[in-house]
Formats: C-alpha cells, structure tokens, sequence
C-alpha cells in the first residue's frame, strides 16, 4: 500500500510518539543535535542561495528560499532526527491516547529543545562565524534583516506565528508518515514546509540558527532572542498539539460510542426468585 488513511496514520502517529519518549536520554540528545543541525543547514542554504539576488525579483525570491528550506526537515524524517516541532505533534498526541504521561511529554519535548538548539547553534558558530558563510557581505545583511524582522514581532505576533508555523510543519511531518516510499515522504514534507517559510511564520528551531547567526556578528542581544523564544516556542506547541495532535485524535481516535451494558431480561430476573423458592 503506498499510503496510509487518516485513521492509520493517526494510529501510527501515536506509536511513534511513544518510541519518541521512551528513548534513552543519550540517544534523545544526539537525535535533536542532528536535527537542530539539519535545519540550520537548510537554513543555510536558503541564505545563500537568496542572498544576492536582485531586489526586483521581488516575492519571487521568498519562494525560491523556501523552496530549497525543506531539505533540512528531509533529512530529519528519513535520515533520522528528532525535531522539537514534529515532536510538539506526535507526542502529545500519543499523551491524549493515554499512552504516555505529561511529565514524560515534557521531560522529552524539554531535552529535544535543548539538543536542537546545540545542534543550531554549532552551524551558526562553527559554519556561519567561524567559516564566515554569514559573517560578511550580502549574507550577513540578509541574515541581520531576517532576524530582525523575526525579532521585531510582539509576544503575540510571534505566538500566532508559531502556530501558523507548525500547523504546517507538523502537518508536513503527518503527510510523511502517510507515505510508505521516500518519494511519497519527500513530496509530503515539501509542500506544508515550503509554505511556512514562504509566508514568514515563525519557527523555533530555525530561529535557533538565524538569531544567534545575527548575534555571533555581533547584531541583537541574547536577551532580545529569548524574548522571541517563548512565544513562537508556546506558538510552536498550540499548533502541533492543538490544531493537528489534538484535531485527528477527537476525531480518529476519540471514544465517542457509549459502552453498550448486558441488559438481563426482565422474565429471567423474576424467574431466579421462583427456582429460589422450588429449591
């Protein structure tokens, strides 16, 4: 079968949270390192590729950015990663199913936030300053305009933006586990990932990169990035938990039939009484 129903994916959603949580601490880590890696690099890519293109081009170059962007989440969902955003959906879903405790939701979805920012934050240093691939010239006026915009939202501009950002993404994660071939997986992680960055929400793992790229030259302040944190990180979890975890479980793997009780017949329950009294 090359794709899964709703239903099955749902099911199989909740496995997957399951194993998410239940992994050991060093494995978590090294898995969100990755990940956080990985979407740095498609970050990265994005920057270089728009950064000198003619202003004339106009939106045209926001779409060619966000066109390249989803490698970095391809390579976390088929090469094996653990992204706090897709964790933000597969887990507490698997926590609705009753298969998982909140503590245990939040203990993972806490060392994924650390491991992903780690993994961010080298890219940013080590290739971004430190090989100077956003250090200087266009880049690095590409990367101080992007992340100045980010920081410029308030608290609840950045929390909607969030949750426009992984109502997308979490529904990319979906899409690909639906499919059971890699080209299937590609397509479905494309598209919803494409469009997030397209329209400009905002995602906390990839401000873990464009943030500190900005602050490593020197351009913001570690206080004004964790003032953005917050909000597209609470933004991050409305929409995977609520609008996509929280939607197919009410209505895929919510209970909703009443338990149907044995009903004993009304001439066997005044029978017993007589066979009582004959014997």
């Amino acid at each position: 079968m090359a794709a899964k129903t709703p239903l099955e994916v749902a099911q199989y959603t909740v496995k997957t949270g399951m194993k998410k949580a239940q992994n050991r601490v060093s494995s978590v880590l090294v898995l969100s390192f990755l990940a956080g890696a990985f979407i740095a690099l498609g970050f990265l890519l994005d920057i270089r590729v728009i950064a000198s293109a003619p202003a004339e081009w106009g939106s045209l170059v926001n779409l060619i950015g966000a066109a390249v962007f989803p490698v970095g989440l391809i390579m976390v969902l088929i090469g094996g990663g653990e992204l706090l955003t897709g964790n933000m959906m597969a887990v507490p879903l698997a926590t609705l199913a009753r298969k998982l405790s909140v503590g245990s939701m939040l203990k993972n979805l806490t060392l994924v936030t650390i491991g992903n920012f780690l993994g961010a934050l080298f890219v940013a240093y080590a290739f971004g300053h430190v090989l100077g691939l956003t250090g200087e010239g266009v880049y690095l006026a590409k990367v101080v305009d992007m992340a100045g915009h980010k920081l410029h939202d308030g608290f609840l501009q950045a929390f909607i933006s969030g949750i426009g950002c992984n109502w997308l993404v979490a529904l990319a994660v979906w899409l690909s586990y639906a499919s059971d071939t890699m080209s299937g997986k590609v397509l479905g992680i494309w598209f919803p990932t494409m469009a997030f960055v397209a329209i400009g929400f905002q995602h906390v793992v990839a401000n873990m990169f464009l943030i500190p790229a900005a602050i490593f030259e020197g351009h913001y302040s570690w206080g004004q990035y964790i003032m953005n944190f917050i909000p597209v990180w609470l933004g991050n979890l409305t929409g995977g938990a609520l609008f996509v975890a929280a939607a197919y479980w009410m209505v895929y793997l919510r209970k909703t039939e009443p338990e149907v009780k044995a009903v004993v017949p009304t001439v066997e329950l005044e029978a017993r009484p007589m066979l009582s009294k004959q014997a």
